[in-house]
């Protein structure tokens, strides 16, 4: 199967190995500990917070230094015996190899024609590192009897993969010495190039990811030195800081498709709908199908699904330039204080949304979906306008055409709507510190890091998405004004049309069909700003946040905002905080 694997030992800068104190590096674990584990900072407190955690966490790296196991060699100098080692063992290996594609790295290149729905690839279950085979492993006794490790499998794949890393007999060592020892997520990037990310939507997640994975990182350092059935684990003596987030961002990047395929870390991170992978339980195996016709030599890619900037750049360290689902989030809802708040609720009931709800800003056109125009139709609502939604025989049926852009519920109507998202998207783009045109000249910069570049361009992207979401706000408002004062009439629909806006493919025309958003974090506009005359807004929630009572959320009343369009009160500064976020699942975290 090739020549054995070489495991030695980082030295230190002075080449010794780092002689740390137990009893100071617990101390500095339980500072850690405390720091990660009080309560959320306060909003505009997020950032200072980071730095103090950055900065435990750079106290005890350094004492770490040396401490971790690595493999002598490079990646690509293991690649044969991984392939040996998956030939031997099964896997189908005849169609691909392994290769390296420059800038976009490590990715699976086709040895031969492979053709659409082709099965080209599949891995045993043995094969496969799992929750199942950490419970059979040296760790069962500690997984066995520590309750949070037994509720976060993901963490249990990490130790497991890391006990697995310092045995030179294990079956899985020629699949752990392909994988990085570093990554371009957040959690490697300098202090600088965070600070980058501030003001973005990305920032609450790229904090809270580092805050999760240095309180994880704690608990189990603490739990490995102290715990009884936890003597005889490898990772005892060495269990570093720098190695816990290699796993962790392996985590986001590749161990949660352990348990379907060890294949997932070798694929290269591009947005392309190029494969599917499954699990085959009658062959008991993991398989993947090309989704496209593959010419030899050409590149496989994995698809990452319908992802946003900001997901791709936190968990999988890229940002992709031409992402037709790339998008901002906004939190909106109607409070309960509102006089017509149970008319507005009924409505957006019927229509299958609820009253507070993150909703997306799209890159491309139409920038609102079905389920955001029919929100902010009823949100802009009359008394008068919502009776007509409610009562009658036929008041189910025009629930339907809430989200159809050809009926709207009245010029007035769409007047409120089209000026409050303008409205909306001119204070989000506020509380950027640069400009668009500041941002292209930056990424001008020769010398510009990878990390750096990122950063820029996904701050970049987001105000690009807000300034078209302004741009058709704007464009929508000029032409009901000018159908409004030219008394154009009302398009009215017939009963027939409810079966048409089943078929149609245009997004805006699609029935209200609740879809599954993930939430993120609040922020919150001061009441006192003129152009808001007492209204709240949200952007993107955190999924904690999801149990607030809804008179957390958005109240608006729009009419206040028409009077102030135009006027020098609209250019004057919202008082944002700077706590935005994106929508990647919850953190598993202790």
């Amino acid at each position: 199967m090739g020549k054995k694997s070489r495991v030695k030992t980082q030295k230190s800068g002075s080449g010794a190995m780092a002689v740390v104190s137990p009893k100071e590096m617990m101390s500095l674990i339980a500072e850690l500990l405390q720091k990660c584990s009080s309560a959320a900072a306060s909003a505009g407190k997020e950032w200072e917070e980071y730095l103090q955690i950055r900065g435990l966490v750079e106290r005890i790296r350094k004492k770490q230094k040396g401490m971790s196991i690595v493999f002598e060699g490079s990646r690509e100098d293991h690649f044969p015996d991984l392939m040996s080692w998956a030939k031997e063992n099964g896997a189908s290996c005849e169609c691909f190899t392994v290769a390296n594609f420059g800038k976009e790295g490590y990715g699976l290149r086709a040895t031969r024609d492979i053709k659409a729905e082709e099965l080209f690839l599949w891995i045993p279950r043995k094969m496969l590192m799992t929750v199942e085979s950490a419970q059979n492993s040296i760790l069962a006794p500690l997984y066995s009897q520590d309750r949070i490790l037994q509720a976060m499998g993901n963490v249990t794949l990490a130790l497991h993969l890391l006990c697995e890393r310092a045995n030179p007999a294990s079956f899985w060592l020629p699949y752990i010495r392909s994988l990085p020892q570093e990554y371009d997520i957040p959690l490697y990037y300098q202090q600088e190039d965070v600070q980058l990310l501030l003001g973005t939507q990305a920032v609450q997640d790229v904090l809270s990811q580092y805050k999760n994975t240095a309180r994880q990182y704690a608990y189990f350092y603490k739990l490995v030195q102290t715990h009884p059935t936890a003597s005889k684990l490898p990772l005892k003596d060495g269990f570093t800081f720098d190695d816990y987030r290699s796993v962790r961002s392996s985590r986001d990047m590749f161990v949660y498709l352990l348990h379907i395929s060890v294949w997932a870390a070798l694929m290269t991170l591009l947005l392309n709908l190029q494969i599917t992978t499954g699990y085959n339980l009658e062959d008991d195996r993991c398989e993947c199908v090309a989704l496209q016709d593959y010419k030899e030599n050409e590149q496989i890619y994995i698809f990452y699904g319908t992802r946003s900037n900001a997901e791709f750049v936190i968990h999988n360290g890229f940002f992709f330039q031409d992402n037709a689902h790339d998008r901002v989030k906004i939190k909106l809802g109607v409070s309960k204080s509102e006089r017509l708040y149970a008319m507005k609720a009924e409505v957006l009931a019927r229509a299958g949304i609820p009253a507070s709800y993150v909703f997306a800003l799209h890159c491309n056109e139409p920038p609102i979906s079905a389920q955001l125009l029919a929100f902010l139709r009823v949100f802009c609502m009359t008394e008068d306008e919502l009776k007509y939604y409610l009562l009658g025989e036929r008041a189910i049926n025009k629930i339907f055409t809430l989200g159809n852009s050809e009926f709207p519920v009245s010029w007035e109507n769409e007047i409120k709507l089209w000026t409050f998202l303008e409205t909306r998207a001119a204070l989000l783009l506020k509380t950027y510190k640069t400009t668009s045109e500041e941002d292209r000249s930056m990424l001008e910069k020769p010398d510009l890091s990878l990390h750096s570049r990122m950063a820029i361009q996904l701050r970049l992207a987001e105000k690009q998405i807000l300034e078209k979401a302004l741009a058709c706000g704007r464009a929508k408002r000029l032409c009901f004004q000018k159908k409004l004062e030219e008394g154009a009439s009302l398009p009215c629909y017939e009963e027939s049309d409810i079966a048409l806006l089943e078929n149609t493919e245009a997004d805006a025309k699609l029935p209200v069909i609740l879809r599954k958003v993930e939430e993120g974090q609040e922020i919150q506009v001061d009441e006192d700003s003129p152009l808001l005359n007492g209204m709240k807004v949200v952007y993107g929630t955190n999924a904690e946040d999801g149990e607030r009572d809804q008179d957390d959320d958005v109240s608006t009343d729009v009419d206040s905002a028409l009077a102030s369009m135009g006027s020098s009160s609209q250019r004057e500064e919202a008082n944002l905080s700077a706590s935005r976020t994106e929508d990647e699942a919850k953190e598993n975290s202790v």
